[in-house]
Order: structure tokens, then sequence, then C-alpha cells
């Protein structure tokens, strides 16, 4: 985007600033700029609708699981009589949340020569042979350490418990995103890598159920496996699955030959032990790729970085797949492929959104609740398919006669904007006010303006 400079604005835009307590920043923080920058009407919406029904607007209303996946999980936890079920789920959701990525070898040796240089400085000949155990036990006691989850039959049921809404509630989000913005995208086949208890397929069936035909779910687990099917079955082991053309694996498709409309891996990236892990199931996943690409994990720094990481694996990667050779771009949520805005700031920040849901109503379950994940989805095709509208990245601020908006830019920068109806238009500062955390603005900034009509020079 072009980035104004005029000295009235940046005085305007620094009282702003000082008036909330912002400090100045290095940057002029002006892609929408006053009175030039403007509401994209190319589909003539204002025309056709409201501005709160803008073609931005992709926010979703609280989520509410099916009722017979409600009480299918209902029926499985009470014959389950599982002590103490409630500070399981609870214990299981926060370790989940806080966990780390797996220290990388290379990094592990990094610190280890480190800690042996630190030591050495200061050893004398005592030390010297008691220097690889002081090296060990620094490391051991400054080190993350990752463990790889086994789900048996028991924490199946609870990661059930803890994690089946609010799975479901992310992955309807990302579904959403596409379903929006391409109403014509009509799926037939699915894979979902990492299919833990079948959110991902109830969430696909509710968006597009009158398409798909095939299911495909992958997860090294039996247990989860045979809990996804039961929960598909009424929370019973007998009869016909709520949901046809579900296939449930162990392990991905080898054929090259074989390719989905959509590919998902919903919180399941994290759970593998290496970067050269998810090296190869991301690009694994990407030549299974028909249309879509769709990953998902928490809303933390560490679950971003992974995302971001899986981005530019398909972004840069030269391997082309023998059915389908189109390139793939970013579909949401960043406007642009450039590198974070959020990863590469001073103090970098994760990149999430928020979805409302209702949750299971279990006995320690009774409130609506918000599920934060982050989210990258990629799409095979060019990358001019792609609208690129600023994306609002935090919770609007509305205010009297003015908003501020925290959006990141197809120029690869993040922007705090404070859209004014005098100094950006009616139509801009009504569309901005009625925009909500996730959705995109749609704007035209100075560069995408028509250039104005060369004028003769006049006569002599």
């Amino acid at each position: 985007m072009a980035t104004a400079r005029g000295p009235g604005y940046l005085l305007t835009l620094g009282r702003w600033r000082r008036s909330l307590g912002i400090a100045p920043q290095s940057r002029a923080l002006a892609a929408l700029v006053p009175g030039v920058s403007q509401v994209d009407n190319k589909s003539d919406f204002l025309g056709k609708r409201p501005h709160r029904r803008h073609p931005g607007i992709l926010q979703l209303s609280r989520v509410r699981l099916p009722q017979v996946l409600v009480d299918a999980a209902q029926l499985l936890l009470l014959e389950s009589s599982m002590p103490n079920m409630e500070k399981k789920v609870q214990a299981l959701t926060n370790y989940l949340w806080s966990r780390h990525l797996p220290v990388e070898p290379e990094e592990l040796q990094r610190r280890a020569v480190h800690l042996e240089k630190k030591f050495l400085e200061n050893a004398d000949s005592c030390q010297m042979e008691e220097l690889c155990g002081e090296v060990l036990h620094a490391l051991r006691r400054t080190t993350y350490h990752w463990q790889e989850l086994s789900y048996n039959e028991g924490l199946s049921l609870v990661y059930m418990a803890a994690r089946l809404d609010g799975g479901f509630a992310a992955v309807s989000r990302a579904f959403h995103e596409i379903q929006a913005r391409l109403p014509e995208f009509q799926p037939q086949t699915l894979m979902d890598f990492g299919t833990g208890t079948g959110s991902v397929t109830w969430a696909a069936h509710s968006t597009w159920g009158q398409s798909l035909r095939e299911y495909m779910c992958v997860d090294s687990s039996a247990a989860m496996l045979e809990l996804a099917e039961k929960l598909l079955k009424g929370g019973s082991g007998s009869g016909m699955p709520y949901v046809p053309g579900v296939f449930f694996r162990q392990f991905l498709p080898v054929s090259p030959k074989v390719q989905f409309d959509v590919v998902v891996s919903a919180f399941s990236l994290s759970e593998l032990p290496s970067k050269a892990n998810r090296t190869d199931v991301v690009q694994t996943l990407w030549r299974k790729t028909g249309h879509f690409l769709v990953l998902v994990e928490n809303g933390t720094k560490a679950g971003h970085s992974l995302l971001m990481d899986a981005r530019d694996l398909v972004l840069n990667g030269k391997e082309k797949s023998p059915l389908d050779p189109r390139p793939g771009f970013v579909f949401a949520p960043c406007p642009h492929e450039l590198p974070c805005p959020q990863l590469t700031a001073s103090k970098p920040l994760a990149c999430s959104f928020s979805q409302a849901y209702h949750a299971i109503p279990f006995s320690w379950n009774k409130k609506p609740k918000e599920e934060k994940f982050s989210m990258v989805i990629l799409a095979r095709g060019s990358l001019e398919e792609a609208n690129r509208w600023p994306r609002i990245t935090q919770p609007v601020l509305k205010r009297p006669r003015h908003v501020h908006c925290h959006l990141c830019c197809p120029d690869g920068h993040m922007q705090h904007a404070v859209i004014t109806a005098r100094r950006h238009g009616r139509d801009l500062y009504r569309c901005a006010r009625v925009s909500s955390w996730g959705d995109r603005l749609p704007v035209i900034t100075p560069s995408e303006l028509p250039p104005s009509p060369a004028q003769d020079p006049p006569e002599s």
C-alpha cells in the first residue's frame, strides 16, 4: 500500500496517538489516507445492501454444535464413569494451551556450546572434571521438556470433553471464511489429518454437507478413531453414522494420484516431535490439496509461529504436484505473502482470532465460551484470484465520531488507523464501525486508484 507522509496528516495522527497514550513510531502508519482512500465498491454492494453487511464481514455468530453430537458426547461421558473428569479436563486444557514447540537438536547443541564456554571462563582444575555434568544439569533446568501425548482410550475421552466444542468452533470459522468469500465453491472430498474426535468432519458437514461425499479421517491413535466413529453413530459402536461417506485410517494415503478438494490439519502439527516431521507432513498435505489447505492451531505465539513456517514452506517450495502444478497463495488471513509483521515486531505477538460458541453442557461447562485460535488457509491458483483487503487483527474500538482499527495491510505492515467520516468519507467510516476482529476492510488505497486522466498542456 502507498504511504502518505503529508505534514498535516502526520500532525493529526500524532495528536490522536498522544491523546490515547500511544508512543510515536518511526514509521508513519498512514496506509488509509484521509480524503484519498475509499471503499472498494466494485461489486456495487453500497447500492444493494446496508453497510453492516459489507463484503468484508466474516464474523460468525455464536457457534452451536449439532444436537446429535452433543447428545453422543454426553452419553459417552456418562457411560465411562471416569472419576475426577472435571480436574482432568482442566489439566489437559491448561497443558495444551501452555505447550511450546519441541527444542530442535541444532538449538540444543547451540545452547550446550554456549553454556560450556560460560562455565570454562570461570572454571578451575577441579571444576573441569565436572564440566559435562554441569552443562547437562543446566540444560535440563532451562530447556522446555516437550512430550508426545499417547492418546489411549481414557485420554481420548478427556480430550473429547476438553476440546470437541472449541475445535469445532475454530474450524467452523475457518470454513466460513471460504464459504463467505467463495459461495460457489462446493467441495466433494475432504481429508482431515489428525482427526482426533472428528470435529473437522462435523464442521465440514455443517458447512458443505450438501456437496461433500467423502471424508478421509487420518489419526495415528486407534483409540481416537474409535471414539470419533462412536460420536458419528450417536455414542454407540453400532448403527448408521450421522454423516455418510466417512472413512478412517491410521496413515496418510501414499498414492500421489489421490487429491482432495479440502485438506485440513487442526491442532495436529503441534503434536509432531520435530520441525523435520512437520516439514514432511506439510509437504505431503500440500501435494494432497486440490483447492484449499486449512491449518489451525492454538492462538499462541508458538501456534502462530508454526503456521507461518508452514505458510512459507508452501509458498517457497519448489516441489510441484504431478496432478496439479498450480502454485499456492495465501487465501486467509494474510493480505500479503511477505514476512508476518506480528512476528517481526520488537515484541512479537500471535496473529489470532476469536470465535464464540455454546459449550457442551457438561456439569462444569454451562457458560458460553470463546475459542482463541490461529489459522492460515492456502489455496491453489494465482495471486490475482485473492482480494487483498486489510485484515482487522484486534477488537475494533468504537468511539464518538471515530473508530480505531488495527490492520494488517497488503504492504506487509501493521497499521493503527483512526477512521472518521469527515476525513475518510461516510461509507468507509460506517463500514469500519460495523466491522469486527477478523473481518476485512473493503478499501481501495492510493496505489490502487485509477490514474487521473492526462491534461493537455496549455496553449502558448
